[in-house]
């Protein structure tokens, strides 16, 4: 059973949900292979299709991932300064930047009631490469990502894109027997159903200050 959105709604209405993860309902592990299957139809670098996904459902593992999760999140990362541009992007709707911090403090205190994660990866690691051998890597999997986040969205199920996996990856691969010389986790993603589905478009900064004909 999928909502009843057009794909505008659905590409304009898929948001990054944290609060109204509904987190005393478990997902069907169904809706998770559903949601897959959409997925791998993304397109793939020379159609090589390195792409995994982990779910973790199951309680024990959960009660691990979420821990690490909180811990990845007090973890020193380096950080590029923002620029006032940034700051004036990130602000331009009023009070965004503070429901985001709320909703990531909601998030960090119930992450061990998310019924289910998900973590998208890749084979081939990135660290130190080039630039264009990064493209191609990262190309065949966040194409896919998105196209499971749609799919979650469409089954009335919410998601929140996390990099969380990264200060601690190769502690994630390790307690999720993921062979991490091999394998890059390209993002952490809290899923559950959300609480209602009247979700709508965001507000952005204008078309014209982002879109460029024929030359910058």
């Amino acid at each position: 059973m999928t909502l009843d959105l057009t794909p505008d709604e659905l590409l304009s209405t898929t948001r990054a949900v944290r609060k109204r993860l509904d987190l005393d309902r478990p997902v069907d592990p169904r809706l998770i292979e559903e949601c897959i299957d959409l997925a791998t139809q993304a397109p793939t670098g020379r159609n090589r299709q390195r792409w995994h996904f982990v779910a973790v459902t199951d309680p024990s593992p959960r009660r691990a991932v979420a821990d690490i999760f909180r811990r990845a999140l007090h973890a020193p990362v380096p950080s590029s300064p923002l620029s006032a541009r940034d700051l004036e992007r990130m602000h331009v709707r009023p009070g965004a930047m503070d429901r985001t911090t709320s909703g990531l403090r909601h998030l960090y205190d119930n992450i061990h009631r998310v019924p289910a994660f998900v973590i998208p990866a890749v084979e081939g690691r990135t660290d130190g490469r080039s630039v264009v051998e990064q493209a191609n890597t990262w190309g065949s999997i966040l194409p896919a990502v998105w196209s499971f986040m749609l799919a979650a969205r469409a089954r009335g199920l919410g998601t929140v894109w996390t990099t969380a996996q990264a200060p601690l990856e190769r502690e994630l691969a390790t307690t999720l027997g993921i062979p991490y010389d091999d394998v890059m986790l390209a993002a952490f993603l809290p899923l559950a159903h959300t609480i209602g589905t009247d979700f709508h478009p965001a507000q952005r900064i204008p078309r014209d200050q982002v879109l460029h004909w024929n030359t910058w």
